[in-house]
């Protein structure tokens, strides 16, 4: 058929001649959870529409793709109706419209439509009642699969699922029937949680990446207890890289206050632990008190020092700075008056008394450095600040806790420099410190530190920037190199157009970056 500009056209219609015997067929009586008035018998003749090439979606193994405004599908209709628990089919020929399984089953989800079993999902109190296929489950899950099929299996229509949040059940429907995988930083823990139960071990790898992705010093003590608690030590191992960098952030973050005691004993006694005893101590006290709420105890000083119980001894009272002592921990309450005494006596006799108390300061994170350069120098009329800005792009293979730089000093004679120094990402302020640094005259470089090591993501580009007042006449690197590869990790220089001082990859100003891996 062709239609007025010359184009082919399409049309296809068809007539289904039912035999007499399926036409008078009575109904004598639905199968047990088929649908009622939704499954009369079509007419006898059907006019098909032409169908429409859909762009299909994506699959579980493009987890986290950027997402893309798309003219909503059909499929898509259907699953967002579904998860309104608005499953009705408008189409009675619904199938003809997918040509592949996964959509007609994407039809599926959360759909009354055939169901032969149902979920009431939640606590008492919170839960939701949701429709399921039990073939399409027994294909997804193990679990299901024995539920439904095995030697004990469940003859009821209805399970309850009392220790799963709906909207993780839910998410991890949408996963066994469309093949998608829909988190939120919200329901990912709950989800992580159902994955497990039901052994889909594809949604649980996916759970982890995704927190993975998300993990910061705000949510990483909270994140360590749930790793723990899933048997996840991928991303137990990650947790702790993030507490040791950085550890005073993670000591003062909300999510510190939710770990369980075991968590909590588990950082206190970390030998890498990145932070200051006085703050250990302080984010102690604070865990306490929200111990105490929890378990409905008026949070009094015998209160706190019950609940944290021998988990006290794991802070290194006798190694904090004697003003951070005598001004914090010795008049918090919390110590015995035998305590205090004797970890002052610590501190000024000769003839230290035995303390409960681990007194062997913490190892702490041994920072790494990054030399850019090949060699340095310095003319008569380089290097010199008036103001502008030193500036340097670079990348990195692997995560890494930027620390702070190595800068150049003075090359005639000792001098001081005050210095900012900042770290960006596509043009957002991550870091940025402004603070003084003595140089000696000598060629060495000397370091620069943030107020918190920087969480630096792999293959993105960041910003390095120093602005420097004083001695004007200073050394510049030579012979800078593109790549450096320092232990494990890869790092990767280019020029910055916020650099103005003449700062780019073959010389200039921060030769070094100070990190930690």
């Amino acid at each position: 058929m062709v239609d007025a500009k010359g184009r082919n056209m399409k049309c296809l219609t068809f007539f289904l001649m039912l035999p007499e015997s399926v036409k008078n067929r009575s109904s004598k009586g639905s199968k047990k959870g088929s649908p009622s008035s939704s499954s009369k018998l079509p007419p006898v003749c059907y006019e098909i529409i032409t169908l429409k090439t859909k762009k299909k979606k994506k699959m579980s193994t493009e987890i986290f793709p950027t997402k893309k405004p798309t003219p909503t599908t059909t499929v898509q209709q259907y699953q967002q109706q579904n998860l309104n628990n608005n499953n009705t089919i408008q189409n009675a020929n619904w199938q003809g419209l997918y040509s592949t399984i996964r959509e007609r089953n994407s039809v599926m989800f959360n759909n009354e439509l055939m169901a032969d079993v149902h979920f009431v999902v939640g606590p008492s109190g919170g839960t939701e009642r949701l429709p399921g296929h039990r073939y399409v489950l027994a294909v997804g899950s193990s679990v299901f699969h024995a539920m439904f099929y095995g030697e004990l299996a469940e003859d009821s229509d209805e399970i309850r699922i009392p220790d799963v949040e709906p909207a993780a059940f839910l998410a991890m429907l949408k996963y066994i029937y469309c093949d998608e995988i829909d988190l939120s930083a919200d329901t990912v823990l709950a989800t992580l949680y159902a994955a497990k139960k039901y052994i889909v071990p594809h949604l649980a790898r996916a759970c982890v990446n995704f927190l993975e992705t998300s993990l910061s010093a705000k949510n990483a003590c909270i994140l360590l207890s749930q790793s723990c608690l899933f048997e996840e030590p991928d991303l137990t191992q990650r947790c702790w890289e993030v507490i040791d960098a950085q550890a005073e952030l993670a000591l003062k973050s909300d999510g510190f206050c939710d770990i369980d005691s075991q968590t909590l004993e588990s950082i206190l006694e970390r030998e890498t632990l990145n932070a200051k005893e006085i703050v250990v101590f302080e984010a102690a006290m604070g865990w306490a008190e929200a111990e105490c709420q929890r378990r409905d105890m008026t949070a009094s000083i015998d209160n706190k020092r019950k609940v944290l119980g021998k988990a006290v001894y794991l802070i290194r009272i006798p190694t904090m700075a004697l003003d951070d002592f005598a001004n914090g921990a010795a008049q918090s309450g919390v110590l015995t008056l035998s305590e205090t005494n004797d970890i002052f006596l610590w501190y000024t006799a000769a003839k230290k008394p035995e303390l409960q108390f681990a007194s062997k300061p913490r190892k702490g994170l041994a920072p790494q450095r990054c030399h850019r350069f090949q060699s340095c120098a310095y003319r008569s009329n380089q290097w010199r600040y008036r103001g502008r800005c030193d500036s340097i792009q670079f990348a990195v293979d692997k995560r890494v806790f930027i620390a702070g730089f190595g800068l150049y000093g003075s090359s005639c004679g000792s001098a001081e420099y005050s210095t900012k120094i900042e770290l960006k990402r596509q043009g957002i302020l991550l870091g940025q410190n402004l603070c003084k640094y003595f140089s000696d005259g000598s060629s060495n470089t000397f370091p620069v530190w943030f107020e918190y090591p920087v969480q630096i993501e792999p293959d993105t580009f960041y910003t390095a920037s120093v602005v420097l007042d004083g001695n004007e006449l200073s050394y510049f690197g030579q012979e800078g190199m593109t790549e450096v590869q320092c232990g494990k990790v890869t790092f990767q220089f280019q020029c910055s157009s916020d650099s103005t001082n003449g700062t780019g990859v073959q010389g200039g100003q921060i030769p070094e970056l100070i990190f930690y891996a």
